[in-house]
């Protein structure tokens, strides 16, 4: 599991500037671990700012004409029962009422010009509830609902995470704080 789109709220004793501690988080990082930027956040917890996120599935081995049916029964679906482990022990709960929109892309042409193997590609967009509803989730729902079993792991990442608009779209959470304020202003 991947992510693009990862956020951290941190608390600090006396005001800095944003920039610094960007470039000072950044170097202290392992390779491959980007900090992108850094804002004074305004008013209200980063959680609290975090409604839903979207993810990209990537089935290796899957054709995308198998999963269109799966991803149709499970759009169809009022609700769909999956069990995970958790903290609390194992939990059955609706893998579907979380999923806002779930969609098969269009597989991509093989640059090399190689046989390709099939890659069906979904892109998920999941609401934020309580127990938070996982990409394996809604592969599990899949299973439940048309029997989609992957022959090989998939690749996930999430994509965005943050606000939901009423058109489906996230914002990041973010955005709010760029305003160009300044770190004396808050």
């Amino acid at each position: 599991m991947g992510s693009e789109a990862e956020y951290l709220e941190i608390g600090l004793r006396e005001p800095v500037d944003p920039e610094q501690l960007r470039v000072a988080l950044d170097a202290a990082l392992s390779p491959g671990l980007d900090v992108l930027d850094a804002v004074v956040a305004g008013g209200g917890s980063l959680a609290d700012r975090i409604e839903a996120s979207r993810w990209r599935i990537e089935l290796p081995e899957v054709d995308p004409a198998t999963v269109e049916p799966a991803v149709r029964a499970f759009t169809a679906a009022e609700e769909i029962q999956v069990e995970r482990m958790t903290k609390q022990g194992r939990r059955t709960f609706d893998s579907r009422a979380a999923v806002i929109g779930i969609d098969v892309l269009s597989p991509s042409e093989t640059p090399s010009g190689a046989p390709a193997v099939p890659c069906a590609i979904l892109e998920v967009v999941v609401r934020q509830v309580t127990p938070s509803v996982r990409p394996d989730d809604v592969l599990s729902g899949l299973r439940v609902v048309a029997g989609l079993e992957p022959p090989v792991p998939p690749r996930v990442t999430r994509l965005a995470q943050g606000t939901l608009t009423a058109q489906g779209e996230i914002v990041d959470p973010l955005d709010a704080d760029r305003d160009g304020a300044t770190i004396g202003e808050h």
